[in-house]
């Protein structure tokens, strides 16, 4: 199984936990859970690349795909989550 492969997996995985911590909280924790893993993921797939580029000495022009391969799978799912899960915009009515 390749690298990519794996760092997405993981990606799965760690949304799947935020998700999961969030949902304790109800909808507002799972909207907020899903934009947390948008920033986090964000944050390791970055730090991914710094050890390609820093590590392994690849370009950082030869790194970027792969950041956006591994960020863009977990970070749509995240994304839709994170749009089902929006407060509403209503406002209660008063029912006096």
């Amino acid at each position: 199984m390749s690298r990519t492969t794996i760092i997405i997996i993981i990606g799965f995985v760690l949304l799947g936990l935020f998700l999961l911590c969030g949902s304790l909280f109800g909808r507002r924790g799972m909207h907020r859970a899903a934009e947390d893993f948008l920033l986090v993921w964000l944050a390791l797939v970055i730090g991914n690349m710094a050890v390609g580029v820093i590590d392994e000495g690849y370009g950082v022009a030869e790194e970027i795909p792969f950041l956006l391969i591994n960020f863009i799978p977990p970070g749509i799912v995240a994304a839709v989550a994170w749009f089902r899960t929006r407060p509403s915009l209503r406002q209660p009515q008063n029912r006096s």
